[in-house]
């Protein structure tokens, strides 16, 4: 009988949808995460060369004193100007797939079941043709400002730059597999997680 093939899920959603609950409840009921934001801080430490690039086209001022990027500098940078951006998802995207396939490798060859990729820009990098299933935390764009007021304190001007910068959500839950609404409770929430997840053990049944 041949071993139960490793089923790879995408897990994305759109900015302040509470992406990251979702994907902390996966890595409790069993799953190997892979977060793609923590591999993009991994991939411009100091010393690295991307950092290097970056504060070659950014200058200095990029750098906080301990030598480490200043993220939010940068994101105004990028949010405020779209041929920077694509620049820098050109510059970062190749490390980050590269490093997060590496993770992916080891996780199956240690016998994982599941393997889920956490990627904001799942369906804008095209990250969804590498994977089985596709799934979308959901929240109202109407949500989506109010959240990124309450928790970032960012201007209306801000909060449409970051959100035009991705998909709008409701474009990425058509094109999904799995919705999780994150509008309700965290307990409604954690529901439709496990019964996901429960769906996912069935899958090779």
């Amino acid at each position: 009988m041949n071993p139960p093939r490793t089923i790879r899920v995408g897990l994305t959603g759109g900015i302040a949808s509470g992406k990251s609950t979702v994907s902390e409840q996966l890595g409790q009921l069993g799953a190997v995460v892979i977060d793609t934001d923590k591999i993009a801080r991994e991939v411009v430490q100091p010393g690295s060369e991307a950092l290097k690039q970056i504060t070659g086209r950014f200058g200095g001022e990029m750098l906080d004193v301990d030598g480490s990027l200043r993220r939010g500098r940068l994101a105004r940078i990028v949010f405020d100007k779209p041929q920077e951006k694509i620049w820098l998802e050109q510059l970062l995207h190749p490390l980050i797939k590269r490093r997060a396939d590496e993770l992916a490798r080891n996780a199956v060859d240690s016998g994982s079941s599941v393997v889920v990729f956490d990627v904001p820009l799942l369906f804008e990098s095209g990250w969804d043709k590498s994977v089985d299933v596709v799934w979308t935390v959901f929240v109202s764009s109407a949500t989506q400002r109010i959240r990124l007021k309450n928790r970032d304190g960012l201007s209306e001007d801000e909060i449409s730059a970051r959100l035009n910068s991705q998909w709008p959500i409701e474009e990425k839950a058509r094109k999904s597999d799995i919705v999780i609404n994150n509008e309700g409770s965290p307990a409604e929430t954690r529901r439709q997680v496990e019964s996901a997840w429960k769906s996912l053990q069935e899958r090779d049944e």
